[in-house]
Order: structure tokens, then sequence, then C-alpha cells
């Protein structure tokens, strides 16, 4: 049987309401139809089932275990301590009793029902929340930088995600009508949306707000990255980064991971008019007739880089300022107490993957809960997957640090590698459908195995950045990896190697389809030469270019995009 496109879906959708209403009434399957779960992504939401039960369900004739993610819209990851009780008790009472940060600096709920996906949303709402385009062929959740050392400049970038996030919804109310019952009006399903139209973009967009010299957000890998320029304590301007991107497909060479060009700067009053530009060029020509080529950054490499600008300011009305002078340093985060700018205080806490469950030897939902209940401050949720429990009085700091030692939150300095502490993993299986091998629950098994090659070698305080990533998808951002698998198969993954620490680099193909003890023979020699070869303060990196080890990737214009970035 065959389906009808994406793009004649969305076209035909009344606005992305399409048949949801019927389907989550259904009582015979836990399953919505074809068209309604390209169509809930909108929503904030991915049909997925558990991959670890499918063949069991099927030798039984069941369908498989449907379940749902649901991934709240938080731009700048945000939140208060009564929102962080609200969402704990969504977790605990409709998902599978875990929180998960996402690399995209919000929360995702997993293994939550069909019949109770609504009550879900509902709650979320009550929450003072929304999942409103935190999936879909829209602009995502955006991404601000979280450093707690600048409480001001953080303040900012908060307040630019929130404006950029809020301006460029859709204008549809099918979201408000669903999921939380409200009245549909006359002109229900034919909604204007001058931005969007009715087929909305060729695939997601995603933004982030980077503040120098810290670029916690990766900020070249969006489609759109906005530099903080700050000059005399104050935000001048932005400069603009354009068509960066994680997704690949394996043995496709049409498809490659991207960093974005740096265009030129922008006032901060013209950031709105010049986003809703660049979105309308990706809008007009962007590929909707091959979903895995619509990315912004195969429209600017196949119309090239001079004609999208000279299109994004003809309908922005004004030309760029040339690019002012930045430079980043590195892409983590600082874990441990620092204090900010306002006096007050800031507790960064790693996370392994960002999911955060009760575990024996480590209750984190449960003291992150208490931790909640007293904190006056805020949680800052960072898109490295971690925990910055920010805005702490000095007189309050004790009775933090006493909870997160009493439920064994890590600040960063409990034994282990740097790059532990630095390590990204997409969720992979078992829920996700594109995942052709482990991720998350891969991590802590491969990282300690690192370890012990790092140990071996003097490197344990040596700060690599590891990345895994069950497909080429790069949800882990693994591209920007200086160690990265990518998924080819279970148990099998392709070696990469070579990023930079501060998320200007690509990596490159070390090996291609390997199993563990081959990926550990293969890094075992390259960290001996790092330890005895490296320069003072040489990233690893950095250091097998240096050596002649990896060269830059060969993907359309990423050499010279690199140059300039290094430059």
């Amino acid at each position: 049987m065959s389906h009808p496109s994406v793009e004649d879906i969305k076209v035909n959708s009344r606005g992305l309401r399409g048949t949801l209403l019927e389907g989550l009434a259904d009582p015979v399957t836990g399953s919505l139809s074809f068209e309604d779960q390209r169509l809930v992504k909108f929503h904030g939401s991915y049909q997925q089932d558990d991959r670890d039960l499918r063949d069991e369900r099927r030798r039984q004739k069941l369908e498989p275990a449907h379940q749902f993610m649901i991934r709240v819209r938080a731009p700048g990851g945000v939140f208060t301590p009564a929102q962080w009780l609200q969402l704990d008790a969504i977790a605990t009472t409709y998902a599978n009793r875990s929180l998960r940060i996402t690399t995209r600096q919000t929360f995702q709920f997993h293994g939550v029902v069909k019949r109770e996906l609504k009550a879900t949303m509902q709650a979320i709402n009550a929450a003072l929340l929304d999942t409103i385009s935190a999936c879909g062929d829209v602009n995502r959740n955006v991404l601000a930088a979280s450093n707690p050392l600048q409480s001001r400049l953080h303040a900012e970038a908060h307040a630019w995600a929130q404006r950029l996030s809020e301006a460029f919804l859709p204008k549809t109310r099918a979201y408000y009508e669903i999921w939380l019952d409200q009245e549909k009006l006359a002109d229900s399903g034919e909604e204007e949306d001058a931005l969007y139209g009715k087929a909305y973009l060729p695939r997601k967009f995603k933004i982030a707000i980077a503040v120098p010299p810290y670029n916690d957000v990766d900020v070249f890998a969006n489609d759109l990255g906005f530099i903080a320029v700050v000059e005399n304590g104050r935000l001048a301007g932005f400069n603009v980064a354009i068509g960066g991107g994680m997704g690949a497909s394996h043995g496709d060479a049409k498809t490659y991971p991207r960093l974005g060009n740096v265009i030129g700067f922008v006032e901060p009053e013209r950031t709105i008019e010049l986003t809703a530009a660049i979105i309308a060029v990706q809008r007009d020509y962007g590929d909707r007739v091959e979903r895995k080529h619509a990315r912004f950054k195969y429209t600017i490499d196949e119309h090239g880089l001079d004609f999208i600008v000279a299109q994004i300011q003809t309908r922005a009305g004004f030309s760029l300022s040339p690019a002012r002078a930045f430079s980043f340093d590195h892409n983590g985060d600082r874990y441990g107490w620092v204090e900010g700018e306002d006096s007050r205080w800031h507790l960064g806490l790693h996370l392994f993957s960002g999911r955060i469950a009760d575990r024996d030897g480590a209750p984190h939902l449960t003291g992150l809960r208490e931790i909640a209940k007293i904190h006056q401050g805020e949680f800052r949720v960072t898109a490295n997957q971690n925990l910055i429990i920010a805005g702490v009085p000095a007189d309050q700091r004790g009775r933090i640090d006493a909870l997160a030692r009493e439920y064994a939150l890590d600040d960063g300095s409990a034994r282990g590698s740097t790059l532990q502490r630095n390590a990204m993993a997409c969720v992979a299986l078992p829920t996700c459908a594109l995942a052709m091998a482990e991720a998350e629950r891969y991590l802590p098994d491969f990282t300690a195995k690192l370890n012990a090659l790092l140990e071996k070698h003097g490197l344990l305080d040596s700060p690599i950045l590891l990345r895994i990533s069950g497909c080429p998808n790069g949800c882990s951002r693994p591209y920007l990896g200086e160690i990265a698998l990518v998924g080819k198969a279970p148990g099998r993954y392709n070696l990469m190697l070579g990023a930079d620490h501060r998320g200007q680099r690509l990596n490159t193909l070390y090996r291609e389809n390997i199993a563990e003890a081959d990926i550990l023979a293969a890094l075992d020699p390259l960290l001996a030469r790092y330890a005895a070869e490296r320069n003072d303060g040489e990233g690893f990196g950095d250091f097998l270019h240096r050596s002649g080890i990896v060269a830059l990737p060969a993907y359309p214009t990423h050499k010279r995009i690199a140059l300039e970035l290094q430059a």
C-alpha cells in the first residue's frame, strides 16, 4: 500500500489537524494512522515502539508496543522549580519515570501510551509549557547559551531565544483545539500563515544563540546561528551563520554534515525580520521532493552561498554589515559551583546522556525533586545534556550541596575521566525507529573501557570530546566529536576522528563499520602518540590534524569553511 507524500499530508492537513482527534479516540489500536504520525510531530510528539519487544510481540501476533515520545518547547532551556516538580510528576504518572534532557536544551518524555497522550499534553500546559513545534517541519526549540558566569548576557540570550521561538510558531490553532479542548472557530483549518503557508518548511529548521567565548550550543551545527557580539559591556548585535546541520545517510553522497557559514552582522532590532527572510528563502528554495536532501544546508550548496545571501538581504530589505571579530574557547559545560555576575551561585551537574532517573546508588530523579522543593532560583538545561541549578543565594548553597551529595548527583568532580563528563549520546535503541546501534545505553560501558586506555596513557584529565550516535542522522552532534561512533548495525560503528573542542571543525571517517574491540585497538596507538607528542594545551583533534593522521573532511565547501573559521 502506497502512502501519500509528507508534502501532500501537510497541505491537506487542515492546519495540522488531520484525523488526530479521531485517531486518539480509537481504542482498538495503540497507533495513529500513517498520516497522523507525520502530523503529530508538529505537535511535539513522535510515535515509537519498544524495539526490544518487537520480535516477541510479532510471535504472539500482537501489534508493536506503541508509545509516544513527547518533547517540550522550552527556548533557552530555563525552568522554574515549580515547573520542575510538575514535569517530574508527569514523568512518574504518564511516562517511564525518567526525564531526559535533549541536545536541543529541553526535556522529553518516553513511554507515554496513546490513551494518556492527551492528558500528558494537558499536564504540560498546566505547567505553563507546551510542545508546539518541538518537532516537525518548522522552527524547532531555540537554543541559547547557558554559561553561568555570564548572568546578564545569559538573560539577554534567553530573552532572544524566547522571542525567536514565539515569532516563528505556526499560526494554526490545531494544538489548542486537539489537546486543550478549546473551541473551534469558523475558520478552523483555514487559518492564514503568511510565513509557513499550507506546506510549512521542507524539513526541520534549527536556531541557536551563542555567547563567546563559550560555544556550548554548537552554533555552527544549526540552520541559523546567532553569535553574540558584546561591545562596551552591552549586546551590540549578532554575527549570523547559516547552513549548519548534522544529518546524513550512510552510503548517500548527497547527504553530509555541514558547518554554518558566517555571512555578516545584524543589529538586535533587525534580528526577527532577518530570521523571517532566512526561513522564507528555505521555504521557497528547499527541496520538497527528496526529504533527505531538504535541509537548508543543501539549499545553500545547491544554489550557492552568494545567491542565498542575496535572496535573504532582498527579502529582509537591508544588507548585513561585515561580521565582527569573535572567538570561541570551547563547546563544553562547566561543573561545580561558580559565582555569577549578580553574586548568586550556580551549580553545574553532569548527567550521563541527560537521563534523570532513580537508579541503584544514584536516585537522581528523587534528588532533584528534593532540591526543587527548596530552590529559589531556576533550573537551566544545557545543549550538552547537563543541568545547572542556577541563581542560588549564598546562604542556600549548603542545603543544596548536602542534597546533591545525598542523592549522588555528580558535580563533575566525581571520580572518572574528563572524557566521561564531556561525552554525549542520543537515545537510540530501544525506542528510536532510526537507530541502527546502541548509543545512550552503550555510553557508560564504552567510556569505562576507553577510560582504561586513557589511564594507561596518562590522559584521564585530557578534555577529549566523545559523542555516540545510533545512526548517521546525528542527534548527538557526533560529527563535532574529537572521537565519535556513528552506528552502522548492532554492535558496529563508523569511527570518526578529528573535530576540535570549539565546535568549529568537523571530524572525518577513520575506520568504517567496526566493532568495539577494533575501535579500542584503533584508538590505543593514537592515544599513545597523543600522550607522547602533543604540544602544551593541544587538543586530541588538533593533534590528529597536525600529525597528518586525519585531514579535513571532503564534504562540499567544508575545507573553505573550516579554514575561514580557524582564521
